[in-house]
Order: C-alpha cells, then sequence, then structure tokens
C-alpha cells in the first residue's frame, strides 16, 4: 500500500501484480461518482462502465486510458491522483461520461486495464502534463531561492494588498450598516414587498468590497421572507446576528485572537494550509461520519464529517468545485483514516483541512446526547463561544423518527420530545426502513431550528444518507 499525497488529499494505491498485468486500483466507485458533475452523468457513465464498450483499454501504473465506442471512437486519457481527465468528445463537462464510465469499469474490474505502452495520444497528453508540473515546480523553487531583500519585496507586497482589503472591508461595512438601519426604519414588512434585486444589489456591493462570506449571508436572508409563519422573528434573528458581526468588528483589536479569527472567516477571510500553526494539526484515525452536497451560487459545495478517536474532535472538511469542474476525490462515510487534520483559528474550531490520510481498520463510535434537550443545551453552549456558528454537528442516542404529512418529519427522544427534520432531508424512507419503528442512534446537523440526518447506526451497523 503506497500513500502518494497531493494538496490536502492523498489517494491509496492498493498494487498487486498477476500474471501478465499490473493492477492498480486508483479509486473507488464511491470515489468516481463522487467526481461525476451531476447526476445525468453518473447515468450515462455506468451505461459504458463495461468492457464491450472499449476498443482498448490499458494503464502504466501512473495513468489509464481507453477508447470508448459512440458516435466515434472517443480517445479517453485519466490521472485519478490529481484528478485530471482529457477525451476528444465534444461534451463540455468535466469528467464527461466517457471517462467517468473509464474509472468506474476499472474500480468494478481493474484486471481490464492491463499494463501496456500508451499510445501515442496518451504519451502526447502525459508529456504536456510533465511539462507543466515541471514549470510548476520551477516557480516554487524561485520562491525559495529569493534572497533577503526579495523576501522583503513581496513581504511588503502583501502587507499592502491586505491593508488595501480591509480599507475595502470597512467601507463595505459602513455601508451595510447604513442598509440595515434603512430596513429596520422601513419595517420588515417593508422588506417582505422587495424582489430579490433588493438583497443581491446590497450583497453586489460587499463582493466588491470583497467580503464575500457577508455577501452570501445576505443573499440566503432574501429567501426569508416567504418562508412561511414566522418569517419575521427568522428575519430578525438573523439581521440581529449579522449587527452584532459589524459592532464585533469595530472592536475586533479588544477581542480575543480565536474570535478574531471567527469574525475574520464570517466576513469573508480565507485560511490555507501555510496559515495554521503547528499546533493546530491533529493526528488520529478519524471515522467519516457523512457527507452532504449542495449547490451555492456557481459553486459546488461537499461536507464531510470526521470523528477523532482518540481526540474525540469533529472536524467538518469543505470542498468546493466551479460549476462543472470534479469534487477531488474522498473516502465514503464509513471509512476509517489515519491522516492529520488542521483546525481552523476559532473560538469554537470545527473547519479543518485533511493531509495525508490512509484508510485503516478501526472500530467505535462517537459519544452521543442523551435526549433532543441534551442537543440544545450543547448548541446554547457553543453559541455563547461563537455567536455566528452555523450548524452544530451532534450524535443523537435513542431516537425514533416519526412520520410527518410528507415523510418523515421528526426524530422522537425517550422523553417523547420532538426534534423537527428539515425538509430538505430526502432520505426518509431510508431512515423510517432503518428503524423500523424502534429506536436508533443518529448522526446529523443541527442549525438551530431542524435537523439533517447524514448517518445512523442500528444493531452496530452503520448507514449514511
Amino acid at each position: 500500500m503506497i500513500a502518494i499525497g497531493h494538496g490536502t488529499l492523498s489517494l491509496i494505491y492498493n498494487v498487486h501484480y498477476e500474471s501478465n498485468y499490473f493492477i492498480m486500483s486508483l479509486l473507488t466507485t464511491e470515489q468516481a461518482v463522487a467526481l461525476a458533475p451531476d447526476d445525468a452523468s453518473v447515468k450515462a457513465a455506468r451505461g459504458l462502465a463495461r468492457p464491450g464498450k472499449w476498443a482498448s483499454l490499458g494503464q502504466n501504473g501512473h495513468a489509464l486510458w481507453g477508447e470508448c465506442k459512440g458516435s466515434a471512437l472517443y480517445q479517453v486519457c485519466a490521472d485519478p491522483s490529481e484528478p485530471a481527465f482529457k477525451c476528444t468528445c465534444p461534451s463540455r463537462k468535466f469528467p464527461c461520461k466517457h471517462a467517468l464510465g473509464l474509472l468506474l469499469l476499472t474500480a468494478s474490474q481493474p484486471e481490464m486495464a492491463i499494463t501496456s505502452e500508451p499510445p501515442d495520444w496518451m504519451n502526447e497528453w502525459l508529456a504536456k502534463r510533465a511539462q507543466s508540473a515541471k514549470r510548476k515546480a520551477a516557480r516554487a523553487n524561485a520562491d525559495t531561492d529569493l534572497d533577503p531583500g526579495q523576501h522583503a519585496k513581496r513581504a511588503a507586497a502583501k502587507d499592502k494588498r491586505t491593508t488595501e482589503r480591509q480599507r475595502k472591508i470597512e467601507g463595505g461595512l459602513e455601508e451595510l450598516e447604513r442598509w440595515l438601519r434603512d430596513l429596520v426604519r422601513q419595517g420588515l414588512a417593508h422588506a417582505q414587498q422587495q424582489p430579490a434585486r433588493y438583497w443581491d444589489d446590497m450583497a453586489a456591493r460587499l463582493v466588491d468590497a470583497q467580503a464575500p462570506g457577508l455577501a452570501r449571508w445576505l443573499r440566503n436572508l432574501a429567501s426569508i421572507p416567504a418562508s412561511g409563519e414566522g418569517w419575521a422573528e427568522r428575519l430578525l434573528a438573523q439581521l440581529g446576528s449579522l449587527y452584532l458581526l459589524l459592532e464585533a468588528y469595530r472592536r475586533l483589536a479588544a477581542l480575543p485572537e480565536p474570535l478574531q479569527a471567527d469574525i475574520r472567516s464570517r466576513i469573508g477571510w480565507s485560511w490555507q494550509e501555510g496559515d495554521l500553526p503547528a499546533e493546530a494539526w491533529v493526528r488520529d484515525r478519524w471515522l467519516m461520519l457523512g457527507q452532504r452536497g449542495y449547490e451555492e451560487e456557481q459553486l459546488r459545495v461537499r461536507r464531510t464529517w470526521l470523528w477523532g478517536r482518540e481526540s474525540g474532535r469533529l472536524a467538518l472538511v469543505l470542498d468546493f468545485a466551479y460549476q462543472s469542474q470534479p469534487m477531488p476525490p474522498i473516502a465514503a462515510p464509513g471509512t476509517w483514516l489515519e491522516a492529520e487534520l488542521g483546525f481552523f483559528p476559532s473560538h469554537y474550531p470545527q473547519r479543518a483541512l485533511l493531509r495525508n490520510p490512509v484508510t485503516v481498520e478501526e472500530q467505535g463510535m462517537p459519544q452521543a446526547l442523551t435526549g433532543n434537550a441534551a442537543l440544545l443545551e450543547a448548541y446554547a453552549e457553543a453559541l455563547a463561544q461563537q455567536p455566528w456558528l452555523g450548524i452544530l454537528p451532534a450524535v443523537l442516542a435513542e431516537v425514533t423518527p416519526v412520520r410527518g404529512e410528507a415523510g418523515v418529519g421528526w426524530l422522537r427522544d425517550q422523553a417523547a420530545n420532538r426534534l423537527p427534520i428539515t425538509a430538505g432531508f430526502n432520505e426518509g424512507w431510508r431512515l423510517l426502513a432503518l428503524s423500523g419503528g424502534a429506536p436508533l442512534t443518529v448522526f446529523g446537523e443541527w442549525n438551530g431550528q431542524q435537523f439533517w440526518p447524514l448517518s445512523a447506526w442500528t444493531d452496530g451497523r452503520f448507514a449514511a444518507f
């Protein structure tokens, strides 16, 4: 078993030999599916994941290739370690159905990709990729070869950019405060009558002010006035939280550093691996608890929750893909990984970067909260530490799913307290079937109003939704 690192992600290569071929199973079926730009591509790719659809297949221990039979003979290249793909078909999706079909076929039947010399068209693609990697390495080496004076100039330029961004953000926050005061003075009923442009225009000005986190927050507020009964209370709570953030930013220097980091993150500052100190990294055996994907503007977002066997910590790993670009491959829920997680600075750390994961055999499950009241207490404690915490991950013990008007509507604990399940959860039938009317242990996300189940345990069995 060889672990090959790439950025914050590593793929596990299981290697073995048989007679006249060399098998390298790079991706599981689940990981291949996770790369798909949409469900339609997965469906089409499954139809191509059969040997009869391919005129040739091969690999050289680093990449895969094949010629897929269609309206033409399409030449398909794939390097799952990046991941990277190329196909001669006219599709604008990335990866296309042919590249996905190649990955699905080799995941289920790795012996079909016999080790051989790549064809000329594959060698050409590999050569271009090698040249690109060489140029990237040269740029990295050039950075390390800078003399002290050049380093000082770069540091000064970075400080100048940071100062300029802070100036823009401060101007954007002043404009946002005026906008909020006008909204409250006119009344929430006035806000309910406004078109989406009312919210989008202010959000666009925040983007110009380099505060993308606030812009996303404002766009999300636009849907509240049309969300039904209780919308005014929900909108007022969000506006109050937003105004609290503006006041906190004014007093940023007087606040503890972890809370400063929370405020900056909510506004839109991002963290890179190099920004994290050594003590932020935690090595452990992590259980993949659950995943959830959704779209946010032109981005596809994947949320993955992990639990550390020894540390007992819950961590959130976020992956992003622009439009039809593939998501980076990651292990499926229920998998155990030995890895390092680097936690972002926060008064209530959750988000982390995953580094050098290796699949391992392990057992265990997180400690569960007993009763829905315990969840509310835990959420209140978390908000006391981080007032802008959007989601609390939680494991609930001995809860029974209860049907509502449109499928599963509640989780009922042993004291008959009911916890509402979000209307967006579309796997209610699976949760009901898993329960069979009996209590079970459920992991999911609580946003203060609704619970989104992501996985469950019953009779020692783990199931992800």
